[in-house]
């Protein structure tokens, strides 16, 4: 219940700068302002996360690294907002729908099969999905699967407010930085 209360009062809080995104991805490519995908969540079920659109409304339903050239998909706005994180903010209506919290494991896309079945296999698909995690600030999308999922059950075993707020605290000094963002 925290994380919905807090998520809706950090979005009524960021609501100028969620309108003024939203404005900016209208002018430039119309709409929809929103990527939705269907994403794996707690317990191996489905739920579709809300994105702001960073990429063109012409681009494959795909992960970005899978993309041929995804620089030749990408808005203009939409090198910002993946640099600052700023396409992640609509991940706030997924945690007041209960769908998601602030700190987990990000949600695997419905098709990534071999990342399930090693969440799984770990005891890590117990967990809710997160915007951001302990596998987001170690390396991201830097690191295979196995090393992801090995730093998500560490997150499991370790789980507490305390370490959730030391993920937090990693998560902003990191976006600040641009460490581990993919254009």
């Amino acid at each position: 219940m925290f994380n919905r209360l807090f998520a809706l009062i950090v979005l009524i809080i960021l609501s100028p700068i969620f309108l003024a995104v939203a404005l900016a991805i209208f002018i430039e490519d119309g709409s929809p302002i929103f990527f939705k995908q269907k994403r794996v969540g707690i317990n191996y079920t489905f739920f579709n996360i809300y994105k702001f659109r960073s990429m063109k409304k012409s681009t494959p339903n795909v992960a970005t690294h899978l993309l041929e050239n995804p620089a030749s998909y990408l808005l203009r706005i939409g090198g910002v907002l993946r640099k600052l994180s700023l396409d992640e903010l609509p991940n706030l209506i997924n945690i007041i729908k209960g769908e998601m919290v602030f700190v987990g494991p990000r949600p695997a896309l419905y098709n990534q099969d071999d990342l399930m079945a090693l969440r799984v296999a770990a005891g890590a698909d117990k967990l809710k999905p997160g915007i951001t995690g302990w596998a987001q600030i170690n390396g991201r999308d830097e690191i295979s699967i196995e090393a992801k999922v090995a730093l998500e059950t560490e997150y499991l075993e370790r789980k507490s407010v305390w370490f959730d707020l030391v993920i937090v605290v990693r998560t902003f000094t990191i976006v600040l930085g641009s460490k581990g963002v993919s254009h």
